[in-house]
């Protein structure tokens, strides 16, 4: 995998209440990733990019809610979410861009 594609694979992490409990009890994580990435493809990115040890990725493709606009109906574009579980003693710190 290029360089290029590292960057464009991880959209960003996806901040919820769900989100936030997995990173608290059980070293899990979640990203908006590309709709087309693999799993392979997000464990390297992750790897690359945070310097830490991915045990397992599981991804989800979220469809996209039909909302009331003043023309009618409209569509929000469907993403994908992956959820990283870490192997023990690895912990992801968004703050400084690297693994402690």
């Amino acid at each position: 995998m290029n360089q290029e594609r590292v960057f464009k694979v991880l959209v960003g992490p996806h901040i919820s209440e769900k989100a936030t409990t997995l990173a608290d009890g059980k070293s899990q994580f979640v990203f908006k990733v590309a709709t087309d990435a693999t799993k392979l493809e997000i464990k390297k990115a992750v790897e690359t990019l945070f310097g830490v040890k991915v045990e397992r990725v599981s991804t989800l493709n979220v469809k996209g809610k039909t909302k009331r606009t003043a023309r009618g109906f409209g569509k929000r574009n469907d993403w994908k979410k992956a959820y990283i579980a870490l192997q023990p003693g690895q912990d992801l710190d968004f703050t400084s861009g690297a693994a402690e």
